[in-house]
């Protein structure tokens, strides 16, 4: 057969693990197998390039996507563009990576072989447990802590760290549990101002800096205005970010000199961690054998602590939050973390 392979929307460290992965084990197994360019503009425009064992090897150690990705053209009211421009590319199948908004666009196209890999560093996919991404993202965080905590207690600073989440605070919450930062803010565990003001006074007089995490989505308002993305999720809508806002509030109630930090795309751009990469690598592999054996229209996912198979479906769904009660939550607690 001759397959596809495609990334969509953001990139995420990993999504070369998957490319080497899937290519490597489909030429093992006889078919061919071509690089989509730039996600579904490369459909459109017909871009794309052969790959072959000499083309991936090695591509697991790098962040980014060799193939190159897109999150500016969608299928909505060019479905049939579409579909004579995938025809065109004469595909047997094709293994997308992507998240709910490109497999939601690509279930709208009837006959084409679709194979799903779900991915966001967000973490918040439904029908998997864990997506690859958010280890290294997690890890992005964890060292902003570490190497930020040493200047926050010289200059007598509270540090705020404002990570990607816009709805759910994976990150914030696996990065502040890995450093065991001093406050973590999710979007999941609305705010009370109060109760944080008293444990921010109480830390002042105790220690001389502290560190905050805060997922761009939390929120200091009990009102703030929100609305609706691309993608149908609940948005805050601002003028700057939670980091510099918690930052200037901070300062006037707290009377504590205070700094903001957005990571913002250097979660993305660290190469993959050693489980991002175990995970991309069998992720690929049963992918590229779900295609070889013709289970169209199923994904690759990470269930009860193996990569298993479900239907593309089950990536749709409502997204999977952080529970205001999970046991990260609890384990946060224990040590005296406020969340």
């Amino acid at each position: 057969m001759k397959i596809g392979i495609l990334t969509g929307g953001g990139d995420a460290p990993g999504l070369n693990g998957i490319i080497e992965a899937a290519t490597r084990t489909l030429l093992n197994l006889g078919h061919e197998v071509i690089g989509i360019k730039d996600g579904f503009e490369g459909i459109y425009k017909g871009e794309f390039m052969p790959l072959y064992i000499k083309t991936v090897r090695g591509q697991h150690a790098f962040a980014g996507t060799l193939l190159g990705t897109s999150n500016r053209s969608g299928t909505e009211g060019r479905e049939t563009e579409f579909k004579e421009a995938y025809d065109r590319l004469g595909l047997d199948g094709l293994i997308v990576a992507g998240g709910d908004g490109t497999f939601r666009c690509l279930q709208s196209i009837q006959g084409i072989n679709l194979i799903g890999v779900p991915k966001t560093i967000d973490n918040d996919l439904p029908g998997t447990d864990t997506t690859f991404g958010f280890d290294t993202a997690s890890s992005v965080v964890s060292e902003a802590i570490d190497d930020l905590r040493t200047t926050a207690i010289a200059h007598k600073r509270i540090i705020i760290i404002e990570t990607m989440g816009r709805t759910a605070g994976w990150i914030a919450l696996g990065g502040g549990m890995a450093s065991m930062a001093d406050a973590i803010l999710i979007p999941e565990r609305p705010i009370n101002l109060e109760s944080f003001k008293s444990f921010l006074k109480k830390k002042h007089k105790i220690q001389r800096g502290i560190i905050v995490v805060a997922a761009e989505g939390a929120t200091l308002e009990s009102h703030v205005q929100r609305e609706l993305d691309k993608s149908g999720a609940s948005v805050m809508v601002a003028d700057y970010g939670i980091g510099e806002r918690l930052a200037k509030w901070v300062e006037e109630e707290i009377n504590w000199e205070a700094r903001h930090v957005v990571l913002g795309h250097l979660q993305r751009s660290h190469p993959p961690s050693t489980t991002d990469r175990f995970l991309t690598t069998a992720m690929g592999i049963v992918a590229a054998r779900m295609a070889h054996k013709g289970n169209w229209g199923h994904a690759a996912v990470y269930k009860h602590g193996q990569v298993t198979q479900v239907p593309i479906e089950s990536l749709m769904g409502p997204a999977r939050n952080v529970d205001p009660e999970h046991r990260w939550v609890k384990m946060a607690q224990a040590l005296g973390i406020y969340i």
